[in-house]
């Protein structure tokens, strides 16, 4: 067998760049070469926030400019849409000419893996002539959902653990919602018309960040796709450090979970993107000290999401004085807390976690006396909080099963890459 060398090509956001780097250490471990690239700017805040050092150890890394590398700062969806196409622009040069350099060294680059919101990458890899794949960092049962919401099933989605339908897609995609994105309606269909267009000419491959356990029906949900679960793609240990854009916890924050009794301890993180009202955070914090119960909240510094903000490893996660996570339920967050067995409060679908109600008729607050209400059923040591804490324990050793030499999604690496 030749040489294989995989062009990692990663969106500019923690949530994308977590399960990259992650994915990129299992190929290196698999003695498959690695060259990742992201923008110049996320670059830079992987160094500041873990050392130069340690993002040189097994990996080469190829930067390229979007035109703001200093950062871009996103204030409307016009704003938004402009950088996806400067991005698509600059970052297919940038592409091309790696692959060219690459051969020239006698180093080819013999697959592209891409992330989304970058599904030009495809064109790009048709163009050289290199086969290629979509590393999808949410669930299967998200990717079935969009597939079937732009192929016409507009009354209910097969291939997911729940009964939805085009209700039930995020709210971000809905034009009705306040949420709504006008660019990502367009730029999600089109990955799903790319995909589309793969299956044309070979079965289209999708390496997701799940494993077979956790999504069984949804992994076979897509007759013209086969996704392939390869997770839970998160920090097992510090072998591998580097890639964060903002900075871990510093040690003050591990000597207070130390002082804490086990599993007495709410966390609570809402992401690196979402900003929540005013009135919400509020609640929340109104919800929290009516607990009485030690908590550990991660707030961004400023409203602009910079890269001065601190947050809690996976390893940091299994803490054994965290009692429940309380998460906007991005998946990096949720498969990290379901590998960790912490029990969760999100949109319950694996029953391990509880459902936080929200107030329709009031924007969609979630008030102070059902986030407490909800804290109390996981931390209280009833019946309902031991049968949680036990399914979570349950998951978590079938994520770990998955990532062990002869694990699942190990397994389908091997088979992928191979």
């Amino acid at each position: 067998m030749g040489s294989r060398h995989v062009l990692l090509v990663t969106f500019p956001a923690q949530g994308y760049i977590n399960p990259s780097r992650q994915l990129a250490k299992l190929l290196i471990n698999m003695g498959i070469q690695v060259t990742f690239t992201t923008t110049i700017s996320a670059q830079r805040r992987m160094a500041k926030a873990t050392g130069t050092e340690e993002l040189l150890k097994g990996l080469t890394f190829a930067p390229f400019s979007d035109g703001y590398d200093d950062g871009f700062k996103c204030y409307s969806d016009e704003d938004a849409r402009k950088y996806m196409t400067e991005i698509r622009s600059r970052c297919s040069e940038t592409l091309k000419h790696i692959i060219l350099a690459s051969s020239e060294n006698g180093c080819p680059i013999t697959r592209l893996v891409y992330t989304p919101l970058l599904q030009w990458v495809e064109n790009v890899a048709r163009e050289s002539h290199i086969p290629s794949a979509l590393l999808w960092i949410q669930p299967a049962s998200v990717l079935n959902i969009y597939y079937y919401y732009f192929n016409g099933f507009n009354d209910q989605f097969p291939g997911v653990p729940l009964l939805l339908s085009k209700h039930d897609i995020p709210s971000f995609l809905r034009p009705s919602s306040p949420d709504h994105n006008s660019f990502a309606l367009p730029t999600f269909k089109e990955q799903i018309e790319t995909l589309n267009i793969d299956y044309e000419i070979t079965k289209t491959k999708v390496l997701v960040n799940t494993f077979n356990a956790l999504e069984p029906d949804a992994l076979k949900g897509i007759e013209k796709y086969e996704l392939v679960g390869v997770g839970p793609l998160i920090t097992k240990d510090n072998s591998f450090p580097g890639g964060d854009l903002f900075e871990k916890s510093i040690d003050y924050y591990r000597q207070w979970l130390d002082s804490n009794h086990e599993s007495s301890v709410i966390y609570v993180s809402f992401g690196s993107l979402l900003t929540l009202s005013n009135e919400q955070m509020e609640e929340i914090a109104k919800g929290l000290l009516d607990c009485n119960r030690p908590f550990l909240w991660v707030i961004r510094a400023n409203e602009n999401g910079e890269d001065d903000n601190k947050y809690l490893t996976c390893l940091e996660k299994l803490h054994p004085s965290l009692g429940c996570f309380l998460t906007h339920c991005g998946w990096n967050s949720t498969i990290e807390s379901i590998s960790c067995g912490v029990p969760i409060l999100i949109e319950d679908m694996w029953g391990i976690g509880v459902r936080v109600g929200v107030n329709e008729e009031n924007d969609g607050l979630v008030e102070s006396g059902e986030i407490s209400r909800c804290i109390e059923e996981v931390m209280d040591g009833g019946e309902k909080s031991r049968e949680l804490r036990e399914k979570a324990k349950e998951w978590s050793v079938l994520a770990r099963e998955a990532m062990e030499e002869d694990g699942s999604s190990i397994n389908n690496l091997k088979a992928f890459f191979n």
